[in-house]
């Protein structure tokens, strides 16, 4: 987390499960967001995804005062999502770090710690175990 020197974009990162997100907020912007070069609408056709990725704007206010521009692999789209959302928190405290209560407030900077559990041996699944039969 840090400022771009050659860009003078503010950058944070985001995780959730195995997905991670890559952010770049610009000052001065229209409130246009790009996600892997594609527009955020065609990347997350879901409204719900949508509204996660604003959260931290529409909480903070600055809804159109960025451009962000961010790059994002791994995990399904709901963790991608989530991972955009704690990156953008986290650029924002970049850019003014008053805003550090109201997001907290939100719970918009923890990291979600929840990953799948790991599969065990001998079993088809982490918890299912195949059927006992005894004889």
């Amino acid at each position: 987390m840090a400022v771009d020197e050659k860009t003078q974009e503010l950058l944070g990162t985001g995780r959730r499960k195995s997905a991670t997100a890559r952010v770049r907020l610009k000052p001065g912007g229209s409130g246009k967001i790009t996600i892997n070069r594609r527009n955020a609408e065609n990347y997350f056709p879901i409204d719900e995804h949508r509204m996660i990725i604003n959260e931290p704007f529409v909480v903070t206010e600055h809804a159109e005062k960025f451009d962000v521009r961010i790059n994002v692999n791994g995990g399904g789209i709901a963790g991608q999502a989530e991972a955009i959302r704690l990156g953008i928190a986290r650029a924002l405290l970049e850019y003014d770090t008053e805003l550090r209560g109201t997001l907290k407030a939100e719970g918009l900077l923890k990291r979600d710690p929840r990953v799948r559990e790991r599969k065990k041996p001998g079993q088809p699944g982490a918890r299912k175990h195949f059927q006992f039969s005894k004889r």
